[in-house]
């Protein structure tokens, strides 16, 4: 079972809006596990830096505990430089890993401290992060999934106010306050809109979800990236008029 699973729904998506991401010079992305983004949200980076726009990653963790057969130490290395070769896929901009332990995310001020740094560090205008729901169509949610998604939303807003987390993560004088006026949810159930990753795009994400080799040959019944994101961007693609879409949740900060 992977960590992240594809974001589709169990019923026909009604008609989606376009996301038009319209005067966004800077995107955050922020996830538990090295290929949390490759589920389809990789697609969308594509189609944002195709645009110009400055997409950074930004991983709570290594994906350690990911494979059962080889030592986290290594497995953290190999997945780390599996995840640099899919960013580059999608031409994002850099890549941040931190060293929080796989598996045992907790949403508390550890983790909004450290995402509310990497806000203020990056000042983007936008963030990506992951649904935090418990029950998902295809199950229920991972834990670091949840725990990344909750701290997102905590740490938007404390980067924001200057009273809060005064000291940067490594003891200095914390960077200025800044706000992420945009929070987008991949793999949220009630999505309110979609990006058109038709044609090139596509074949980006698809390149950079097939870049964790190893990690998928640990999976020996995972579907093959390119029948797997192209089947879960048709349907959403048929609810937006496009080729191919992603579903996601806009929502203002």
């Amino acid at each position: 079972m992977t960590d992240a699973a594809p974001a589709r729904a169990t019923e026909p998506l009604e008609p989606l809006e376009p996301f038009e991401p319209t005067g966004i010079e800077r995107i955050l992305c922020i996830v538990a596990h090295p290929d949390d983004m490759e589920y389809g949200a990789s697609a969308a980076v594509a189609a944002w830096t195709a645009r110009g726009i400055r997409v950074d990653y930004l991983l709570l963790t290594a994906g350690e505990a990911g494979i059962r057969g080889r030592e986290p130490g290594e497995v953290a290395r190999l997945r780390s430089a599996e995840q640099q070769a899919a960013c580059d896929s999608v031409g994002a901009a850099s890549l941040t890993v931190l060293d929080l332990p796989d598996g045992l995310l907790e949403p508390g001020l550890e983790l909004r401290a450290l995402i509310a740094h990497e806000i203020r560090r990056r000042r983007p205008q936008a963030l990506v992060t992951m649904t935090w729901e418990l029950r998902l169509p295809w199950g229920f949610n991972h834990a670091d999934h949840r725990a990344c998604g909750l701290g997102v939303i905590d740490a938007a807003r404390d980067a924001d106010n200057p009273w809060l987390f005064t000291a940067a993560p490594d003891g200095s004088p914390a960077l200025p306050a800044w706000k992420a006026d945009t929070l987008i949810v991949s793999g949220d159930p009630h999505p309110t809109h979609c990006v058109d990753v038709s044609g090139a795009a596509l074949e980006a994400g698809i390149a950079s979800l097939s870049a964790h080799r190893l990690y998928l040959e640990a999976l020996p019944e995972h579907p093959e990236p390119r029948e797997l994101l192209t089947g879960m961007t048709r349907e959403a693609g048929v609810a937006a008029g496009c080729e191919a879409a992603l579903p996601v949740g806009v929502y203002a900060q």
